[in-house]
């Protein structure tokens, strides 16, 4: 028991939006940043979303996107389309780019040995189709790879509780139940900033209710408000700390840190 409470204290979660995976220099600065947070004695896992090269296949094969209040609606036939982008072209692709460096790596779904189950999410304004609500993670299989020295890489297509199908999940859900499970010391929200700007310069640490008031107040605002609210719920969701940065900032050790209010 020591010796695996040992081992959580090390894991950190490393969450990478979708739109990035496009760019090869992105994902030559994500292959630093692994080997940047491996050189400091961590074991680093890695949660990917994908969701506009799923919008973009959507078009090409002629599927009309639907949303409720912004949220995806994902009927059978465009969780066909998600599952082949987020679980093969997105998730090989950082694989890929791993392997390539040398660096171990295995490329695995929410689905894969029942890693995360959910429960369909229920909306108040609508039916959002298979689009899943995390109920709990599996980590056996993440633990085992972690043990064997090799990177997951996980796209956040679950495994239906009840049903057995496979469920669209948000990519932050699936990163902050992921660390919070595997009991890691940091989950990083890497972005295209370097963190939380007030008045153009970087906030090294903020807690979760002050974050809240400064979406309140207007001194967080746009797009940096979902960042910043997934990072709370992280928090809030049982992991030791949320940080908002770029890749250059993993590599550094800078960003913007959320931490639990005390």
């Amino acid at each position: 028991m020591d010796t695996e409470k040992q081992v959580d204290q090390y894991i950190v979660v490393l969450k990478v939006g979708g739109n990035e995976l496009d760019d090869p220099d992105f994902l030559v600065g994500l292959v630093n940043a692994v080997a940047a947070v491996r050189s400091e004695g961590h074991a680093p896992v890695i949660v990917h979303g994908g969701g506009k090269a799923v919008t973009d296949l959507q078009a090409k094969l002629g599927l009309k996107e639907q949303r409720v209040e912004g949220l995806r609606v994902t009927d059978a036939a465009s969780m066909d389309v998600v599952e082949m982008v987020l679980s093969g072209l997105m998730n090989k692709r950082i694989v890929r780019a791993l392997v390539n460096a040398g660096i171990r790596a295995a490329g695995i779904s929410g689905v894969d040995d029942g890693t995360i189950y959910v429960e369909k999410m229920w909306h108040p304004l609508g039916d959002l189709g298979r689009v899943g609500e995390v109920q709990d993670v599996d980590d056996h299989l993440l633990r085992t790879l972690i043990a064997a020295d090799i990177i997951p890489v996980i796209s956040p297509v679950s495994f239906g509780a009840l049903d057995a199908l496979s469920y669209n999940v948000n990519a932050d859900h699936a990163a902050t139940a992921i660390a919070a499970k595997l009991g890691a010391i940091k989950l990083i929200f890497i972005s295209n900033v370097p963190g939380i700007l007030v008045a153009d310069r970087v906030v090294r640490a903020v807690t979760a209710n002050q974050a809240e008031q400064w979406i309140e107040e207007g001194i967080i605002f746009g797009g940096m408000i979902p960042k910043v609210r997934s990072a709370v719920e992280a928090v809030r969701n049982g992991v030791a700390q949320a940080v908002i940065t770029n890749l250059a900032g993993v590599q550094d050790g800078t960003g913007t840190g959320v931490i639990g209010s005390r």
